[in-house]
């Protein structure tokens, strides 16, 4: 049985310019999985990957400004995304959303046209298919079991995108699953611009912070430590 892998719980050795593989745990991939180690980096001196990724390294540059010596952010995702998308000569942007994200897909569409992209995007519910149709259960609907519930179509939505040419495809906001199975049937690269979080109004971050979000879930408070929030209505 292979090794787990778990940088997650490595400060980060690998991020120094001498690794000194003493200090290295013996979960790191570095010891466990050289062979991968060396099978990707050759992969990176491919014409066809070197470029594309040589152009992400810059963007994420970019998304940086030194002021007064201290580096920081100056571009939210939605400007490194159209920055990306004019380095690769991208024309045509697909955009995958959620019906509940309708709005949020919309306003992207106006930016990044008005950046001269053309935007093809196509809703979650498109093909007003009723669940059951797709073999899903009655009682796994949402409405009620009797009544008609149109289903989410990430594979539809990913097949119009490639029949539209799209260059690069956004996800807006598909369920969890639903963004797989898309990334899975999409032709172009797929990025996530909003992630569907409806607990936290798609700010999926704030639940490894916030005490009161930890009864959703599993959590080792005694491993995590006690939390001050806790005694507190």
């Amino acid at each position: 049985m292979k090794k787990i892998l778990n940088c997650s719980r490595c400060p980060g050795f690998c991020e120094n310019e001498q690794v000194d593989k003493n200090d290295l745990p013996d979960y790191c991939p570095m010891m466990t999985n050289e062979d991968i180690i060396k099978k990707a980096r050759k992969r990176y001196l491919d014409k066809d990957l070197n470029q594309f990724y040589s152009l992400t390294t810059l963007n994420e540059k970019e998304a940086y400004e030194v002021v007064r010596k201290n580096r920081i952010p100056v571009r939210p995702r939605i400007k490194e995304l159209i920055e990306l998308g004019k380095k690769m000569n991208i024309k045509r942007i697909g955009i995958a959303f959620c019906s509940g994200l309708w709005n949020e897909a919309k306003r992207i569409t106006d930016i990044l046209e008005n950046e001269g992209f053309e935007v093809c995007s196509v809703r979650c519910k498109c093909g007003n298919i009723d669940k059951t149709e797709l073999n899903v259960p009655r009682e796994y609907k949402i409405q009620g079991s009797e009544l008609f519930e149109a289903a989410c179509n990430p594979v539809a939505q990913a097949y119009l995108l490639n029949d539209a040419s799209t260059e690069i495809n956004v996800i807006v906001g598909l369920c969890i699953g639903h963004d797989m199975i898309f990334t899975e049937e999409s032709t172009a690269p797929v990025t996530t611009f909003i992630v569907k979080d409806r607990y936290t109004g798609h700010n999926p971050v704030i639940s490894l912070y916030n005490n009161y979000h930890r009864r959703a879930f599993s959590l080792n408070k005694q491993k995590q430590g006690a939390d001050p929030a806790s005694t507190h209505g």
